[in-house]
């Protein structure tokens, strides 16, 4: 169980988004309207409660980011000494210290201000006291703390990407010079996805991975490579590896590259296991020769496997606790590259970190009381009768027929739906649709046949007389294709069809060609050609007098149609006056002798005389009638009658709404808008 969680740390905002949060928040939360003609009390009791309700605001946040992160000194120390090499104890400590100092300051500053507060004489005191005490106190109390805050940030960030390490479970440690093999090795055993790569220092931090022995959970820990050199030399990322083997209680396994190929030989591995080796002490340790299959164990020099003995003898010292001293599983050799003695190392340490468990247990004081608890019965014969198991005929007779019916069933022909059952389910098995293929030989039922061969389609040459078939096909379309032309090449010429038949023709050819030379006609005419506009007509071809022209050639008598155009083509009033008078024949008389003004008047009255009448109905309205529109007239004016009458909005009115401002309602400022009016001299 996992007793240290970094992922549940809150997220520290930034010192000027800290401000902002608690500030709007307080915003939002507490009054916002306050009178200079409120009693005072009330004004102090507003003022005081925005500072409360601020400074219990930054004491929650703070107090949320001191207590989400750990304390060095309370946690297991594994962690706390992981923390130290990360992230230097002393800056983190500081850096706590002083968000616990600004959550204090700014407990102080309140109270300090609320005792302020009571003594306020007038609004804008008590307004000059909250400013002082939010603005120019705890938010500079926060600005300052902003380079702490930034600083936890990048710690939670980083604490969080920590992997999750159980410091008191079953525990494999893996350790050794970089490029021996350990990630290899651990992506071989675990679901754990390490990278790996042919240079050194691949991995750079601790990665945790899970297996499985004898239906126990333990923990693979893989760790980054560490070099031979003083304790002071090494940097962050071999410290990660020593504290690891410091201060968790794990099988180390030990990893030795025999083949050289990691850039280290085998004495300098050796150096490194005797510099280390006081980090082994009361823990299960296997040392693995890795890379057998470029060097094996065997075939090395006498100096090599001198030193790999003694590292095996130095090995056997660290087995401790007073039991016998047992050689084997201390040395094993394997390959992560063919997997040879792969599962074998990992069983061999599972089994060394068992037994030494389960020897620490027997030995600790809490056995006794255990032990008190169980009890071993072991039954002893009363005679020498024999008493076989008896099992009743029922359940016999069961057995018989579930054997006789399996038995049945087996000799029965399989469905499909039995297959699937058998082979994993719906979603895993797959029916075949080739095992009822009629072959010659029943072995060729399941053969893949390639669709592509040596960049050839393998179809085209499964049928021998392919070429032969693709030409009759060829010359069936050729046929095909000139019998369609034929049929559209086909023409009625009248010569099997009877009298009757062929008068029934002539009319049909008739009536098509009368058809075709009327619409030929209407395309002629004028109506159906486009406007021309004048701004296009540059060459002066479409005139009056061209059309003039042609109507006479045509037979028609051209002025009505002349005088028509020339009166179109002028103003607006000019038309409706003179067409108007025109039309009309009731003793009127135009001539040029009259004056311009009687002329306008005349036609403002002709005009005045010539208006539509409401009723009258206008293409487009809608109404069948002149009835029909009156009628719908007569109903529109009643909808609206009692609404005029009461003098009421209607939809088309336009809305003004009416606004009651706050100060039009409170008497005291009425009074003092009259008073106003009448110092101003408006009333």
């Amino acid at each position: 169980m996992v007793q240290y969680n970094f992922k549940r740390i809150t997220v520290v905002p930034p010192g000027k988004d800290f401000i902002d949060i608690i500030l709007s928040r307080t915003q939002r939360q507490t009054p916002t309207v306050v009178h200079k003609g409120y009693a005072i009390s009330r004004i102090r009791q507003f003022y005081m409660r925005k500072v409360k309700y601020t400074q219990s605001n930054f004491y929650e946040k703070l107090s949320t980011v001191i207590d989400d992160f750990p304390r060095l000194d309370d946690i297991h120390p594994f962690y706390g000494d992981l923390l130290h090499v990360l992230y230097n104890k002393d800056h983190y400590k500081l850096a706590l210290g002083q968000i616990n100092t600004a959550r204090n300051i700014i407990a102080k500053i309140a109270k300090d201000y609320l005792r302020l507060l009571k003594y306020g004489d007038s609004l804008y005191r008590c307004k000059c006291l909250k400013v002082a005490a939010l603005g120019r106190r705890m938010c500079t109390v926060i600005k300052r703390i902003s380079p702490s805050l930034a600083y936890l940030e990048q710690i939670r960030q980083h604490m969080a990407r920590l992997p999750s390490i159980d410091p008191n479970t079953r525990t494999l440690l893996i350790c050794g010079y970089p490029n021996v093999g350990k990630s290899s090795f651990m992506n071989k055993i675990t679901r754990a996805d390490v990278d790996v790569q042919p240079y050194a220092f691949t991995t750079k931090s601790l990665f945790v991975g899970h297996a499985d022995y004898k239906y126990l959970r333990y923990q693979v820990i893989d760790t980054p490579g560490i070099l031979d050199r003083p304790f002071e030399d090494r940097n962050i990322i071999e410290m990660c590896s020593i504290t690891a083997l410091a201060h968790l209680r794990a099988a180390v396994l030990f990893f030795l590259d025999i083949s050289g190929s990691c850039g280290y030989s085998i004495a300098q591995q050796a150096a490194l296991f005797h510099s280390i080796k006081s980090l082994f002490m009361n823990k299960p340790l296997v040392i693995v020769c890795n890379k057998t299959d470029l060097q094996p164990l065997e075939n090395l020099s006498e100096e090599d496997m001198k030193l790999v003995m003694e590292m095996k003898a130095e090995a056997m010292k660290t087995i401790g606790h007073g039991g016998e001293a047992n050689e084997e599983g201390v040395l094993l050799t394997m390959s992560t590259l063919t997997e040879n003695g792969v599962m074998a190392v990992k069983n061999a340490a599972c089994e060394r970190l068992l037994d030494q468990r389960v020897e620490i247990k027997m030995k600790s004081k809490k056995i006794n009381d255990c032990l008190n608890r169980f009890h071993v019965a072991m039954p002893k014969p009363r005679d020498n009768k024999e008493r076989p198991p008896c099992i009743p005929q029922a359940v016999l007779d069961a057995r018989a027929s579930a054997d006789a019916a399996k038995e049945k069933k087996k000799l029965e022909r399989k469905l499909e739906k039995d297959l699937e059952n058998e082979n994993g389910g719906a979603g895993v098995y797959s029916a075949s649709l080739k095992k009822h293929y009629l072959l010659a030989d029943d072995e060729w039922k399941e053969d893949i046949l390639p669709e592509i061969l040596d960049g050839h389609n393998v179809a085209d040459f499964l049928d021998p007389d392919i070429l032969q078939r693709c030409e009759e096909l060829e010359r069936e379309e050729g046929l095909r294709l000139e019998e369609e032309a034929a049929q559209e090449a086909f023409q009625i010429d009248g010569h099997e069809l009877t009298e009757e038949q062929r008068e029934i023709l002539g009319q049909i050819r008739k009536k098509k060609a009368l058809l075709i030379q009327e619409h030929r006609m209407k395309k002629r005419t004028a109506e159906s050609r486009p406007i021309v506009p004048r701004k296009f007509d540059k060459d002066r071809t479409f005139t009056t007098d061209r059309m003039g022209r042609q109507l006479s050639s045509m037979g028609f008598d051209p002025s009505a149609a002349m005088d028509r155009a020339r009166s179109r083509s002028r103003g607006r009033k000019r038309e409706r006056s003179l067409s108007r008078a025109a039309s009309d024949g009731d003793d009127m008389d135009i001539d040029g002798q009259q004056s311009s003004k009687k002329l306008r008047a005349l036609s403002r009255s002709r005009s005045r005389s010539k208006s539509r009448p409401p009723e009258e109905v206008v293409p487009g309205e809608g109404f069948k009638d002149s009835a029909q529109k009156k009628k719908a007239i007569k109903k529109a004016k009643d909808s609206v009658r009692n609404r005029n009458k009461e003098a009421r909005r209607g939809e088309a009115d336009r809305v003004i709404p009416t606004l009651k401002p706050k100060h039009l309602q409170d008497e005291q400022a009425i009074s003092d808008s009259a008073q106003l009016l009448v110092i101003t001299g408006f009333r």
